[in-house]
């Protein structure tokens, strides 16, 4: 009886370490959890792109929750996670959805921020999807018939640059440009070699005269600004010269001045104009008398 005892014991105790065995990995593949100290908030995302409920939630890399529930919502997808209750996330926090493993499985990654307030899980955050490998291949998609055509491109230049590498008269060219452009350089090497005595006595004349010129102007430098300053007072002067013929021009057509009243008064004008009428006649007259009969002089002065 006691061995059988034992043995229903034995079997008892194995089987409840089963049950709590089977029952823990249950709540860690479900992250089932029984402390009531966890915190929870909801994530807006437009896309989730294969995520799916109980994939982790990691802060900084470090798993801290997991995904609890996805729901459609109008164009976006509202992401309820339930994270530690160690967890210190601030306002300015970010979340993203990002590849877990080569897989292609997800998971939440929290960017807890750096602000002094402290995030408030009941209002509604927004989160970014940073894309994976099937986003990039889909991308890649798009591009495709441009990459296409650029490398028919290239290879259209590259066959073309080939042709004309390859090409005897081409390279015959290349070869004589050379050959020119290496018997020039030789050719101003000896100038420059035969010629340096010259070249270096130009240097000297050229360092020579601007010591001259440098000695000149310190020397001279007092009758410089002498000349310099009468210069500007010359042109200062004539400036105002040109002021003042400037205001008498205008005061003269607007009649301001004597010779304005008299050059602008119609009555001065004609009659000096018949002035020089009647004296254009009477020397007309008088040449007339001259040439012919001598001047006559035909005058009564009746003095008493």
């Amino acid at each position: 009886m006691k061995d059988q005892r034992k043995t229903e014991i034995k079997v008892g105790i194995t089987v409840l370490a089963s049950i709590i065995i089977i029952i823990w990995v249950f709540g860690w593949a479900k992250n089932i959890t029984v402390n009531s100290g966890r915190k929870e908030t909801t994530i807006a995302f437009a896309t989730v792109s294969g995520l799916e409920e109980g994939d982790p939630v990691t802060i900084n890399g470090v798993r801290k929750g997991y995904v609890d529930e996805i729901l459609n919502q109008d164009d976006h997808v509202l992401v309820h996670i339930n994270i530690d209750a160690d967890s210190q996330l601030k306002e300015d926090a970010k979340f993203f959805i990002m590849m877990l493993d080569l897989m292609g499985g997800k998971k939440v990654e929290v960017n807890p921020g750096s602000s002094s307030t402290p995030i408030d899980y009941s209002k509604l955050q927004n989160g970014q999807f940073l894309g994976d490998i099937a986003t990039a291949m889909a991308a890649f998609g798009t591009v495709e018939n441009d990459l296409v055509d650029v490398i028919k491109e290239v290879k259209i230049t590259l066959t073309s640059l080939n042709k004309t590498l390859t090409d005897d008269q081409f390279n015959n060219d290349l070869k004589l440009s050379l050959k020119n452009l290496t018997t020039l350089t030789t050719n101003l090497n000896d100038m420059l070699v035969q010629n340096r005595d010259e070249i270096n006595k130009l240097l000297n004349s050229g360092i020579e005269l601007t010591t001259t010129l440098n000695d000149f102007i310190t020397t001279n430098k007092d009758s410089i600004s002498q000349t310099i300053t009468s210069l500007r007072q010359t042109l200062d002067h004539s400036k105002q010269l040109i002021v003042k013929v400037n205001d008498l021009v205008d005061k003269t057509n607007r009649s301001e001045n004597n010779l304005g009243i008299l050059l602008n008064d119609k009555e001065i004008i004609d009659d000096l104009k018949y002035s020089i009428k009647k004296l254009k006649e009477l020397s007309d007259l008088l040449l007339d008398q001259l040439k012919n009969e001598g001047l006559k002089v035909d005058a009564e002065v009746d003095l008493f």
